[in-house]
């Protein structure tokens, strides 16, 4: 699901005139501080579909003319794309005040698309410099950033509006680096004839698991994911296992690949790569890249039919279908005398990989590939 930036635009992306509130001469524009550079580092680096949503008082009427609205709507956009700085979409109410419009902000009939398409708005953010844009972002279901240079600092968070607003601030800067630092979440489902299954993954958690597959043994294991990879994870199956074991462990590790997918995004800054583990007699070796594609070496060998309740032959198709689905390498290699400490080891170093190949420098904007793109 695509998340969203829905972005005013005087007082925002350029400064708005404390007279009169209209930007209808050359005088009057300037771009506000920092929006070139750090909304440029949030279309390059973060997953956000950018709509530019204002409110333009009498656009059209004696009182704001047409003519001396464009030529400066019209340098914004350019300007800003001459930077990389393109938005999906612009949406402009004419209405007064007055007029109670459902199409003004705080009212949301301009984005109707967005409450009913495929947009994930619960990490999606309204950012604006008035009370108004906020009340959009509790209206749509989203977060609200107040940037504002003269009010930012001592105004006071209406009560309605305090579960909203997630910052306020001055400076594009401060927004970047929160949505920089913004949890990495994904929440997928998949649903056929043979399994329904719902995953929650938060890679930037604590360790959290909360997983009921139907099978104990797979339970545990995906639980050493959660653990040892520093992650929150919720995985809920209802799986056809009267047939057999087959669909419920292949269709999740299918949607996890998937949220893994999702959830990393753009790869920028990660450490991309990482893992050895010993566990009693055994030692396992899982080496990952999240480079994006797809690939799985496989040795690894059981001479127990079943480990708890999970055939042993799953476990090679869990991991082939996770790296097919999260587009990542894994090289798996274990040895050992004890079967249940050889897939545990297996498992633990898989999520001690992921840990250090979801590990990131939120300062850094390098994307590691020398093909500059991954």
């Amino acid at each position: 699901m695509k998340k969203v930036l829905f972005i005013d635009r005087d007082g925002t992306l350029i400064r708005e005139p404390q007279t009169d509130y209209q930007v209808d001469t050359l005088e009057k524009f300037s771009f506000y501080p920092g929006v070139m550079t750090y909304l440029g580092r949030i279309v390059q680096e973060l997953d956000y579909t950018l709509v530019m949503v204002t409110n333009q008082d009498g656009l059209g009427t004696d009182s704001y003319p047409e003519d001396t609205f464009w030529p400066y709507q019209e340098l914004t956009v350019d300007t800003l794309a001459g930077e990389g700085i393109e938005f999906g979409e612009i949406c402009i109410d004419r209405s007064f005040e007055k007029d109670n419009s459902p199409y003004r902000k705080p009212g949301t009939k301009m984005l109707t698309k967005y409450l009913k398409g495929d947009y994930d708005l619960g990490r999606s953010y309204v950012i604006g410099d008035r009370w108004s844009d906020s009340m959009l972002a509790k209206n749509l279901g989203a977060k609200g950033i107040f940037l504002n240079e003269y009010e930012a600092k001592t105004a006071e968070t209406p009560a309605d509006l305090i579960d909203t607003v997630a910052l306020k601030t001055t400076s594009w800067k401060e927004i970047y680096t929160m949505l920089k630092r913004e949890n990495r979440l994904s929440s997928i489902s998949r649903v056929t004839s043979e399994t329904k299954i719902a995953v929650h993954l938060d890679l930037d958690g604590s360790g959290m698991a909360d997983i009921d597959t139907g099978l104990h043994f797979f339970d545990h294991m995906l639980d050493q994911i959660a653990k040892h990879g520093n992650m929150d994870l919720i995985i809920k199956v209802d799986g056809d296992l009267e047939i057999d074991e087959h669909h419920t462990i292949e269709d999740t590790a299918i949607t996890l690949g998937k949220a893994f997918k999702e959830a990393i995004g753009k790869k920028v800054g990660i450490n991309r790569y990482g893992f050895a583990l010993p566990m009693d007699d055994c030692l396992a070796q899982v080496l990952l890249d999240f480079g994006g594609r797809a690939w799985l070496e496989w040795d690894a060998t059981f001479t127990r039919e079943k480990i708890g309740d999970v055939p042993t032959e799953m476990f090679y198709h869990f991991f082939k279908s996770f790296s097919d689905h999260a587009e990542c390498n894994l090289n798996i290699k274990a040895e050992g005398d004890n079967e249940h400490h050889k897939i545990e080891a297996i498992f633990k170093s898989f999520a001690r990989a992921i840990r250090h190949g979801k590990s990131r420098d939120i300062n850094s904007d390098e994307l590691p590939s020398t093909k500059g793109v991954l």
